[in-house]
């Protein structure tokens, strides 16, 4: 939406057989020059970093990312392996990672789900099946339940309304629909909220949250804080905050994984990472007018070490 600008472009003077060459010496040897490597991987395009893999895998008959893996550790090399992967390849790893084992981190299903288009939920279902031999749709629905699982079922079949019009009629009516499931009632009607905020274009949603307030004397953000509770409540922001402003989304995600005692770098990565040929640059201007603190300082703070000159290299 908007105006976005990414952080990491394309590298002009991009001549893959002198990275891998440069990669190779990085790792060769005692110690590894972890700075050769971010120089290098911080400033190719994902595009760019595929066909260093290939070249790598041609010229020394060696898997790149399984060099790496030998030579990094910890929270440097998770970032590095996600960079070595196609943006959706990853996407799918993550929300497989979340599905995993006992219990469901439905924070990563809410925040890949809910931000996606139409055409990344039609890619995410192809290369999941692709990468793990596993139906998407199936998976969630057996790991969620209830109106989580109706809503996310929802967003998979990938039918929001892409447009840039607005229907006042119909803004109206789904307002007024809106606080009858809700607000104006004992209990709260989901599929409502679900079918309205999965599938009208963001515009439209904007409209509508208006006309709401305008009805009800109540913003919508907080008619769902008293309305709902758990991952539904977790989904329904995100959908309205992302309608509202999805780089703003995104930095209050990032500002999440960073307050407080402990730090979040799973989801540090997934966001400066997937994002950073999209909108990087302004996520970083919203997270300053928010927080009044950069985001690179923020990450300075926070991070140590290769983690840390890796997060500030693609943040640039």
């Amino acid at each position: 939406m908007g105006n976005c600008q990414p952080t990491v472009f394309p590298y002009e003077d991009f001549d893959v057989v002198a990275d891998i060459k440069a990669i190779r010496k990085a790792c060769k040897g005692f110690g590894t020059d972890e700075q050769a490597i971010i120089d290098i991987l911080a400033n190719r395009s994902a595009w760019q970093r595929q066909q260093i893999k290939t070249a790598y895998f041609e010229k020394y008959d060696d898997e790149l990312a399984d060099k790496l893996k030998s030579e990094l550790s910890g929270n440097f090399e998770k970032a590095i392996l996600a960079m070595l992967d196609p943006p959706v390849v990853y996407a799918v790893k993550e929300l497989r990672k979340a599905m995993k084992g006992p219990g469901t981190d439905e924070d990563v299903l809410v925040e890949i789900l809910c931000t996606a288009t139409n055409a990344d939920i039609a890619m995410f279902k192809e290369c999941y099946f692709q990468v793990h031999e596993r139906d998407l749709e199936a998976d969630i629905e057996g790991d969620t339940s209830g109106d989580v699982r109706n809503l996310l079922t929802a967003l998979l079949q990938g039918n929001r309304d892409e447009s840039y019009e607005v229907d006042e009629d119909l803004a109206e009516q789904d307002a007024t629909a809106l606080f009858e499931a809700g607000e104006g009632r004992f209990g709260t009607d989901e599929s409502t909220f679900s079918h309205i905020l999965a599938t009208r274009n963001y515009l439209q949603l904007q409209v509508i949250f208006k006309i709401y307030e305008q009805l009800s004397g109540t913003e919508i953000l907080d008619a769902i804080e008293n309305e709902t509770t758990g991952t539904l409540k977790k989904c329904y922001i995100a959908l309205v905050r992302v309608a509202k402003n999805p780089q703003l989304y995104f930095a209050r995600r990032l500002h999440d994984a960073m307050k407080g005692a402990g730090t979040d770098e799973d989801t540090l990565i997934r966001i400066i990472v997937c994002r950073s040929e999209f909108d990087l640059e302004t996520i970083k201007d919203m997270y300053l007018e928010k927080y009044d603190v950069s985001l690179k300082d923020a990450i300075r703070d926070e991070c140590s070490g290769d983690f840390k000159r890796l997060l500030l290299a693609i943040c640039h």
